[in-house]
This record gives structure tokens, C-alpha cells and sequence, in this order.
């Protein structure tokens, strides 16, 4: 993981040049071998960053002259590439239709890693159910994916394609791990933009409402950080995109802003272990989060977040949040997921997995 940290996130790393020396090169690259270059390989694909690490490795095997490495890595990047390609070409048709229909279509999550693409597709709409599954079935022949108690809380569902290997998940009026986010789904719909890749035009979240996707997904529901996260959320704040005031007015509403702000210094505090210097986040941003990059460790492949007493916290402080604004039924959904949880862990110890529960 540090490899690819710092392959991603070390400025010594951000631009490879032609005439550049050797001994820029960190020493574990030098000596990378191949049973290093499978690990390395796993792990970019896990967190989402195989065009990202393997064109700055190939980048670098060029400047070493090593050829057989770099055809390696560009065997990689070729298969990925062509992955993805294969992805997108079921994307626009699924969002093509879903529209043509009159419902919304917006990608969430999916398109935040680009030139990267993640193990599936995340769609968002307020359709009804039975309409969305009509559409998919009769266009698409695809096959509905069991769906387990936590699928049902949050109101998605899977979609199995004819040629898709990744699944299609579609999350309909809610989001959120127990489906509590209304307030939150209704801004999707409304702010969505629109943005061009490849010649294809997709909906996508408001910068607001894709932050705060991420650290629902990563501080309440995962509990850990791809390197995705970091190098997504590090772009959008480098390059200005960030509107911390409306950031801030809608994470409140959504009742995690404390989940936001602890989101973005665990990104700030991780970049300064590559860089020497976090990202510029202002005051009020620091002053409210519960911690930051110190409480993150590595372990299975992804940087963790403790459970307790962190992430329960965190949790705590939304079903707070949302009790005090008289919200029930969000109350009621999101009162279950300790409840969720347990039967996750009972079922993982019985069974040897969670499959039907999480």
C-alpha cells in the first residue's frame, strides 16, 4: 500500500520525465519484483486506481528502459482500459433509457474515479421500483440480483447484464446504508449536473452531494478509505471545486457535516504523510471533525477507520440529528443498523459469511 501511495500521492512521483534519474526513484520501485507487480496490481485494482498507479509505474519502468516491466504494466493498463470501455458501453444505454422513460438517471459514485472505474455501477433515481425493473428486464434482459436485508433498507438493487460482468446497482427515493437519506436523495435530483466522457453525456451529483456520498459510504457504512477516496477528494479540493458554505449547509440538513469534516482531514492528514503538507481546508472544517489521519490504519488491503468508539460516534450524532428535527421514519431506518450489524457479525461467525444480511 505504500508503494502505491506513494506511486499516486508523492510529489517526486506526480510528473515522470524522459531525462529524469534514477535515483529519484523510491528503492522499492528499483527493486520491485514479480510477485511484487501481482500484489501491486491487486491492490490498484481493490482501491480502484489501476489507470491512475500502473501509468505512473509505467511512466516510470520507461525511464529505467525496463522493458519487459513496462510490457507487463502495459498489459495491464490495456485489459483495464478495455474493461472499462466495455462498462461505459452499457452505461449510456441504461441511463438512455431510464430518461427516455422520464425518470432521473444520475451516476453516483462510479464516474468520481475517472480514468478509473469501480467494481460495479451505482445509479441514483426517484422512479418506482416495479417501473425501473420493467425497463431493465424488457431492454437489457437483465436478471435481478438476491438481495439481502441491508439492499432492502436502503432501497437498491442489483442488476445482472447479458455480457456486463459488473453489476448494475440502482438505489431508488433513498440513499444512505439504512436508506434514512431523503433530504440528501432529493438533492441529488435536483442539483445534478451534466458532464462528457468519451462523447456520452451523464448526470452526475452536485460537488456537495458526491463529498457527502463518499463519506456516507466511507464513515458510516464501510468504516475504511480506498485510495481512490484520497486522490478524488484531493483533485476537487486542489482545484478549487469545493463550496465549503454549501458543503456545510448541506451536510447539517443531511445531519453529518461531523462525518463530512472528519472525512476531509483524514484525507488532508494522509497526503501529508507523501507530501509534506496536507491540503488548505478551512478552520471551520478542521474545528469540526472528530478525527483525523492519526485514528487511520492499514490492514486487508484498504486504510481502516476504528469502529468504536469513532465511527459509532458518528453514527450516534446523525440518529441525533435527525430524532431533533422530528424525522421518524429516518429515525426508525437508521434505529436498525446496530441491529443489522450484529446479524452480520452473528452471520459471519455461523456461516462464514454476511451474504443475505449486509
Amino acid at each position: 500500500m505504500l508503494l502505491l501511495s506513494r506511486l499516486l500521492l508523492s510529489p517526486a512521483f506526480s510528473q515522470f520525465a524522459p531525462n529524469a534519474k534514477t535515483s529519484q526513484l523510491d528503492s522499492e520501485l528499483l527493486n520491485i519484483g514479480s510477485e511484487d507487480l501481482d500484489q501491486l496490481a491487486g491492490l490498484a485494482s481493490s482501491n480502484h486506481v489501476v489507470i491512475r498507479g500502473m501509468e505512473r509505474l509505467a511512466a516510470a519502468m520507461a525511464i529505467r528502459e525496463d522493458a519487459l516491466r513496462r510490457q507487463w504494466v502495459g498489459s495491464l493498463l490495456t485489459r483495464e482500459r478495455e474493461r472499462i470501455a466495455n462498462v461505459m458501453s452499457f452505461l449510456g444505454p441504461v441511463c438512455a433509457v431510464l430518461e427516455y422513460a422520464g425518470h432521473d438517471a444520475i451516476v453516483i459514485k462510479s464516474l468520481d474515479h475517472w480514468p478509473d472505474l469501480g467494481s460495479d455501477v451505482d445509479l441514483y433515481t426517484n422512479a418506482a421500483p416495479k417501473a425501473v425493473v420493467a425497463l431493465m428486464k424488457r431492454h437489457f434482459l437483465a436478471e435481478l440480483a438476491p438481495r439481502s436485508w441491508g439492499d432492502r433498507l436502503a432501497r437498491k438493487w442489483n442488476f445482472l447484464l447479458p455480457g456486463l460482468p459488473e453489476a448494475v446497482e440502482i438505489h431508488m427515493g433513498r440513499l444512505g446504508q439504512t436508506g434514512e437519506q431523503r433530504i440528501l436523495a432529493a438533492s441529488v435530483v435536483r442539483r445534478a449536473g451534466r458532464i462528457e466522457l468519451d462523447g456520452a453525456s451523464y448526470r452526475v451529483p452536485h460537488t456537495s452531494d458526491r463529498l457527502m456520498i463518499s463519506a456516507l459510504q466511507r464513515m458510516y457504512r464501510h468504516f475504511y478509505f480506498r485510495l481512490c477516496d484520497i486522490v478524488d477528494t484531493a483533485a476537487l479540493v486542489e482545484r478549487g471545486a469545493i463550496d465549503y458554505e454549501d458543503l456545510r449547509r448541506s451536510a447539517q440538513a443531511a445531519g453529518i457535516w461531523e462525518g463530512v469534516a472528519t472525512y476531509l482531514v483524514i484525507v488532508a492528514d494522509y497526503l501529508n504523510q507523501f507530501r509534506g503538507s496536507g491540503l488548505h481546508l478551512p478552520d471551520s472544517v478542521a474545528a469540526t471533525a472528530r478525527f483525523g489521519g492519526e485514528k487511520v490504519f492499514y490492514a486487508k488491503g484498504f486504510l481502516r477507520i476504528p469502529i468504536l468508539p469513532q465511527s459509532a460516534g458518528l453514527y450516534g450524532a446523525q440518529l441525533t440529528r435527525l430524532l431533533r428535527r422530528h424525522q421518524l421514519v429516518s429515525s426508525a431506518r437508521l434505529g436498525l443498523l446496530p441491529w443489522l450489524a450484529t446479524a452480520a457479525v452473528v452471520g459471519q461467525k455461523v456461516t462464514g459469511s454476511d451474504k443475505g444480511v449486509w
